[in-house]
């Protein structure tokens, strides 16, 4: 059983989702302390309580993203930011302590600095395993000169965050080609949840909206459209308006309207677009004008012919009723690329083989060794 400290960004539950997916096939059979700031701590502390086999979840200082009357506020993050890079040695140097006393075998950062940073200074071989490596790894000559603008400056951030790791893994739901001397860098496809991979699909009659609590009034004008109905989730429970039906957020009744759904209108992250690709549902994607990184994920994802996309602050009645007229010749296109939409088996084999008697090799549940993952539920382990 090796030990493997595992941290991650905290805004928003995309991080924490992937790092999930990841805990869930390795927790069997060796030992996990997840280190997770903010948002993602809320999501995976109450999954893996104090005294839960195998996996512990510790809070950690990060950064995050800060809104100011319902839009993303630049300004204001990097502000937040720079008190974070400020206190970033004293943070780097008490994750070094823990690392001397505590001795992991391994060390797995998604896009969080402090740890990787602690396992570098400390001797502990490290990997990184996220989705914003992209910028860095893939040439991006195909985006739009805005968005290859905006991909080169986020790049700088992607580098700052850390260096030396002993692999790279970038988990996306696009494949784009590796510029020069990035040819060792690993792309799969995304992170899937247990329930989403055991999940069976079926096109239902009615549209899935995921919204964040500062979403702008006239996508729920929009919406109230629509000539079937539209489950909304991240508004809070609230009486009906038209088609608008609203829940509290709930991950499994929100897994099951997602297998179930007709199709998909939200925000563009990796993760949530690419669960909802595996389920073979098409996306209206609608970043935020400010948030470049989802803007990218989303012209691939029109690319790709599986949605269609606009800036939310910019959504309109044609946006919607454009992209509803296209959903099935979308969802025929998604066919053609599902068998690519599941990177956890490949990036457990990387993972396992920076282990100590490292193996490229899986068993379900400990019983012999496949060099392909099994089938169904079985966890794919070392």
């Amino acid at each position: 059983m090796a030990k493997i400290f595992y941290s991650m960004a905290g805004e928003g539950r995309g991080h924490a989702t992937r790092v999930r997916s990841v805990v869930e096939q390795l927790r069997h059979e060796h030992q996990l302390v997840l280190f997770a700031p903010d948002q993602a701590y809320e999501f995976l502390a109450p999954r893996y309580p104090a005294g839960f086999p195998n996996v512990e979840v510790r809070p950690l200082p990060g950064l995050r993203f800060h809104y100011s009357r319902g839009r993303l506020d630049l300004m204001k993050s990097i502000a937040h930011g720079l008190g974070y890079l400020w206190r970033l040695p004293g943070l780097v140097r008490s994750l070094r302590r823990t690392i001397q006393e505590e001795r992991p075998d391994l060390v797995i950062a998604d896009f969080e600095p402090s740890l990787p940073r602690a396992a570098r200074a400390a001797g502990i071989p490290f990997l990184s395993l996220n989705h914003q490596h992209f910028l860095v790894a893939c040439d991006l000559s195909s985006l739009p000169t805005r968005l290859r603008h905006y991909a080169k400056l986020m790049k700088l951030a992607v580098h700052a965050h850390h260096t030396g790791q002993q692999a790279t893994i970038v988990s996306s739901f696009f494949r784009a080609p590796l510029r020069k001397k990035y040819e060792h860098v690993l792309q799969v496809g995304p992170l899937l949840r247990p329930e989403i991979r055991e999940k069976q699909a079926e096109t239902g009659d009615f549209l899935l909206s995921y919204l964040r609590p500062n979403t702008p009034r006239q996508v729920l004008d929009v919406l109230r459209k629509s000539r079937q109905e539209v489950r909304v989730y991240g508004l809070g429970s609230r009486p009906s308006e038209g088609p608008l039906r609203f829940f509290p957020v709930s991950e499994t009744t929100f897994v099951d309207d997602l297998a179930q759904c007709r199709a998909l209108v939200g925000a563009a992250g990796n993760q949530s677009l690419g669960e909802a690709l595996y389920l073979g549902k098409p996306v209206l994607a609608l970043p935020e004008e400010d948030h470049h990184e989802q803007m990218i994920n989303a012209h691939f994802l029109q690319s790709m012919n599986a949605g269609r996309w606009t800036n939310i602050e910019s959504f309109e009645e044609r946006h919607f009723f454009d992209f509803l007229e296209g959903v099935e010749d979308q969802r025929v296109s998604i066919a053609t690329h599902r068998p690519f939409l599941d990177g956890t088996p490949a990036a457990l084999r990387e993972i396992c083989r920076h282990l100590p008697g490292g193996s490229n090799h899986f068993s379900p549940n400990g019983l012999g060794v496949l060099s392909e993952p099994p089938a169904g539920p079985a966890h794919l382990a070392c």
